[in-house]
């Protein structure tokens, strides 16, 4: 389960932090430290996010 976790993370991840810096600079915050935020808000957001989809991807075996 980890294994693919992880792999799903990666994925999730990058969606869901450039989706947050997308918003973050429509929202006109385009200096360094508000886009780092945004990303970093959009990493940690995968976490629970991830282990759903994970879960649920066992469950149908």
């Amino acid at each position: 389960m980890l294994r693919l976790g992880l792999i799903l993370h990666l994925f999730i991840g990058s969606t869901l932090s450039g989706s947050a810096v997308i918003a973050a600079l429509t929202m006109g915050y385009d200096t360094l430290y508000p886009i780092l935020i945004a990303a970093l808000l959009g990493f940690f957001a995968a976490f629970p996010v991830t282990y759903l989809v994970t879960k649920k991807l066992y469950e149908l075996r």
